[in-house]
């Protein structure tokens, strides 16, 4: 059986739990949320609700209408962003983006000809909140910033940032792919104005399903950019301006709302807390043995401290898709190479054109798997 560390991909395995309510939904219920009074129709209508409330209250949010569901985080985003940016608006990033951030701002950069900024973060990849405040110019109106990094870990001082953006009446938009489900990741803490999310990852739900939750603030100006049947003001020929059906047009997934709503369920009864001990304590024991390879790079925070069980390792002159094929067909242990979909984060550490080997440890990964992951790096040095 393989090691699988590759969560920051998507995360591997579900809870049981998760895989239950799936097929608990496909079989029993099945019915098309929103459409119409059948009883079918209000059972998944009630799995809608109930995990749109569970999403409101784990990032700790007191409205489950601003809740929007969408099929991925790049959904989430660029809805988000389409919706709101403006012509002549100055927006801020980071260059630890993933491009599910940068793509959509560089095209709004063509199209609508906005200004935009990106920050360069330092070599572990952090994003001082005093950068954004010198980059902040009369027209910027937006920060869009992801609270952890996918190519290394670290997680940024956003609250710091969001009190700053709060001050200066600046849009603040959070990127939790990474972080929701590893850390505590609380909206209301982080001054910010919406805040978008996948299932997959660390929320240890299904793949296709995300969302974003969106304040009253920053909704006020957001034009829906998906219009269509809602269920809703059918006799209208335009889309709804109220939470949610504004952005929710057309069926959603429920089958994958269902397994989100069980993965919530999952993580509050683990407790974040319990979840993000685990991980640490395994990362600990991953820098450990790291730190004594001299035949290893590392990139990033050389530390258990604010940093998510992402690592981006090298093995001196190997090439990084030959280590990880390595590692995969010699030894059963899956990890990532690449550029991560994040090639200024890349640039930032200096790997823009080899890449890294990144090892995304998960909840239910074990002691046996670190040390197994150790060993092979090993034998892989040694030519064995």
């Amino acid at each position: 059986m393989s090691i699988y560390l590759d969560n920051a991909s998507t995360s591997f395995p579900k809870p049981k739990e998760v895989l239950d309510s799936i097929n608990n939904f496909m079989i029993n219920l099945g019915g098309n949320s929103g459409r119409g009074s059948s009883s079918s129709s209000l059972k998944s209508s009630h799995v809608t609700y109930n995990c749109r409330e569970a999403v409101a209250q784990f990032f700790n949010f007191n409205k489950s209408e601003n809740v929007i569901f969408t099929n991925n985080i790049t959904s989430s985003l660029n809805i988000l962003l389409n919706s709101i940016v403006q012509e002549g608006w100055h927006v801020i990033t980071s260059t630890m983006e993933h491009n599910s951030v940068l793509r959509p701002l560089f095209k709004l950069k063509e199209e609508r000809n906005i200004e935009l900024t990106v920050v360069q973060a330092d070599n572990n990849g952090f994003v001082a909140a005093a950068d954004i405040d010198n980059a902040i110019k009369d027209n910027t109106k937006l920060v869009i910033l992801s609270q952890a990094s996918n190519v290394i870990g670290n997680i940024q001082p956003l609250k710091e940032i969001g009190e700053l953006c709060r001050k200066k009446s600046i849009y603040f938009i959070i990127d939790t792919a990474q972080s929701a489900g590893g850390i505590n990741v609380d909206f209301k803490e982080l001054n910010c104005n919406a805040l978008a999310f996948t299932g997959h990852k660390g929320l240890l739900g299904p793949q296709g399903i995300g969302g974003f939750i969106i304040d009253d603030d920053l909704n006020d100006i957001a034009k829906p950019v998906f219009v269509g049947g809602t269920g809703s003001m059918s006799y209208s020929l335009v889309q709804p301006d109220f939470l949610p059906d504004k952005f929710e047009s057309g069926t959603l997934n429920t089958p994958g709302i269902a397994g989100l709503y069980s993965a919530i369920n999952y993580i509050n009864k683990e407790t974040i807390n319990a979840i993000h001990t685990k991980e640490m304590y395994l990362s600990r024991l991953l820098l450990d043995d790291l730190n004594n390879m001299d035949y290893i790079t590392l990139y990033g925070p050389n530390t258990t401290i604010n940093r998510l069980s992402t690592f981006s390792i090298n093995l001196n002159d190997m090439n990084s898709n030959e280590f990880s094929y390595y590692l995969d067909s010699k030894y059963n242990i899956i990890t990532r190479t690449g550029l991560h979909c994040a090639p200024l984060a890349h640039k930032t550490i200096g790997t823009e054109n080899m890449g890294t080997v990144r090892i995304s440890i998960g909840y239910f990964n074990t002691v046996e798997d670190i040390k197994s992951l150790i060993d092979a790096i090993y034998h892989i040095h040694k030519g064995v």
